[in-house]
């Protein structure tokens, strides 16, 4: 089995066509604007519905942030595992999870929706919070299975290491407006992953 089958996504529940619509502004919303920023009344106004239909929906504003957290970190995966499936275990794998992250940042401008989000939620009994935190151990997971697979002496220590780089780029790409932080990352991780005796080569 490959090391991300056992990381596959779960598949989002279905929901009526209103609801998708209402889930579908909130989340442009959410991430242009920010959580707090954005009320439910603009919401209803983008989605062309209502405020009950939003409550009927979700139950509330902060049920309608879960949601948006959940649907994004259901497809940032499908989006990584998709790019990595066809690699080779081991260190092709972990390499195309940059790649993969690299790809996906060239579409989102403001940086990483869960960062932002954490940034306001962060510190708060926020449900979002744990989906926040679910994401980004996930990450890890990704890796150390990775690592697992390809055979790495201490995968769980390297798994952490990755991550370290994997997230410090995100942030210095986008907060440290360092356009290079993606190529130092990869180029970070590929001597990460190189056997001692091929560096010497």
């Amino acid at each position: 089995m490959s090391p991300v089958a056992a990381l596959r996504v779960p598949i989002e529940a279905p929901m009526t066509p209103a609801a998708d619509r209402i889930l579908t502004a909130a989340a442009a919303l959410f991430y242009s604007r920010g959580i707090h920023a954005v009320g439910v009344e603009s919401i209803a106004e983008s989605a062309g519905t209502t405020k009950k239909t939003i409550y009927d929906r979700f139950g509330s504003k902060d049920g309608l942030i879960v949601a948006y957290l959940r649907r994004r970190s259901l497809q940032w995966r499908s989006f990584v595992l998709d790019r990595t499936a066809a690699q080779s275990p081991g260190r092709e794998q972990a390499l195309a999870v940059f790649d993969a992250t690299d790809q996906w940042m060239d579409s989102w401008v403001r940086g990483c929706g869960f960062i932002n989000a954490y940034a306001e939620l962060g510190g708060t009994e926020h449900p979002g919070v744990a989906v926040i935190i679910e994401e980004k151990t996930w990450v890890r997971e990704l890796f150390e299975h990775i690592c697992t697979a390809g055979e790495y002496d201490d995968p769980h220590f390297l798994a952490g290491q990755l991550t370290l780089l994997h997230e410090g780029s995100i942030v210095t790409r986008t907060a440290g407006a360092q356009s290079d932080a993606s190529t130092l990352a990869r180029r970070t991780a590929e001597a990460l992953l190189t056997p001692d005796d091929r560096m010497a080569r």
